[in-house]
């Protein structure tokens, strides 16, 4: 899979995706299209400062909720891509 030049105007940063990422979207067929839709629009929760979950649902998919586990940092690094995931309250 070759990566695009991503870019969150969202977080005003680059984005970066992991191997392991690319690895689980291809597992779960999300596109980098997909990815970035919920980094744009999605809803998001803070694990920490830095750590947050970005996830948005797709009722035409059967999976319906997406999920991206990311750290912000310098850049929007996308660390592993979640389907069918479940917000739990912390």
């Amino acid at each position: 899979m070759t990566q695009l030049a991503m870019f969150s105007h969202r977080f005003e940063r680059n984005i970066r995706l992991t191997h392991h990422v690319h690895d689980r979207m291809a597992k779960r067929d999300v596109s980098e299209a997909m990815l970035l839709d919920p980094i744009e629009t999605g809803e998001v929760r803070h694990k920490s400062e830095t750590e947050i979950w970005i996830f948005k649902r797709y009722p035409e998919r059967q999976d319906t909720l997406v999920c991206a586990a990311v750290s912000l940092t310098q850049a929007v690094v996308v660390k592993t891509v979640m389907v069918d995931w479940k917000l739990v309250e912390i």
